[in-house]
C-alpha cells in the first residue's frame, strides 16, 4: 500500500513542475514581446505639431542636446551606431533612414523622447518641453523630407 500513497505525491510534483515551467516560458515570452514590439503612441499624440520652428537656432540647440544625451547610443550621424549601441538590448533608432523617419510624426518622436522605453531613458524630468521639441527639430536633419514631387529614396 505504501507504493500507492507515493504515486499521488509524485503526480503533484510533476504538475507543479509543469506549472513552473509554463510560468517561466510565459514570462520570457512577455519580456521578448515587450523588448521587440513597436512603441504604441497614443493616437492624439501623433497629431501634435512641433511648436518650435525649424530654424538655425532650434537646430543648434537641438544639436547640443543630442550631443549630450543621444549621440553615445544613436551615433554622431544619427545612424544608430553610437559607441554604446552594441551594449544595448535593443538597437537604437536609425534617424538617417528617410523612409522610416517619414512614417514617424513629430508628436511621436516627442512622446518617445519624453517617455522612453528600455533601454532608452525617459527625458521628461531631464529636459524641458522646449528642449525636447528642439531635439525633434535636430533629429529631423538626419533624414530630411524629400522636396514635394520628389520620391523618397528607398
Amino acid at each position: 500500500m505504501s507504493g500507492d500513497a507515493a504515486q499521488p505525491a509524485k503526480n503533484q510534483r510533476g504538475v507543479l513542475g509543469i506549472f513552473i515551467l509554463f510560468l517561466v516560458v510565459a514570462a520570457g515570452g512577455a519580456a521578448y514581446l515587450y523588448y521587440h514590439s513597436d512603441w504604441r503612441v497614443p493616437a492624439q499624440v501623433k497629431k501634435l505639431q512641433n511648436p518650435v520652428p525649424a530654424n538655425n537656432e532650434a537646430i543648434g540647440a537641438g544639436m547640443m542636446i543630442y550631443m549630450d544625451h543621444c549621440q553615445s547610443c544613436h551615433g554622431e550621424n544619427g545612424n544608430g551606431k553610437g559607441k554604446k549601441a552594441e551594449e544595448l538590448s535593443v538597437a537604437p533608432a536609425n534617424f538617417t533612414d528617410a523612409h522610416a523617419m517619414s512614417a514617424v510624426t513629430d508628436g511621436e518622436l516627442f512622446w518617445k523622447i519624453t517617455h522612453g522605453r528600455r533601454p532608452m531613458p525617459s527625458f521628461k524630468d531631464k529636459l524641458t518641453d522646449e528642449a525636447r521639441w528642439q531635439l525633434v527639430v535636430y533629429i529631423r536633419t538626419f533624414a530630411p523630407k524629400p522636396k514635394s514631387g520628389a520620391p523618397a529614396q528607398p
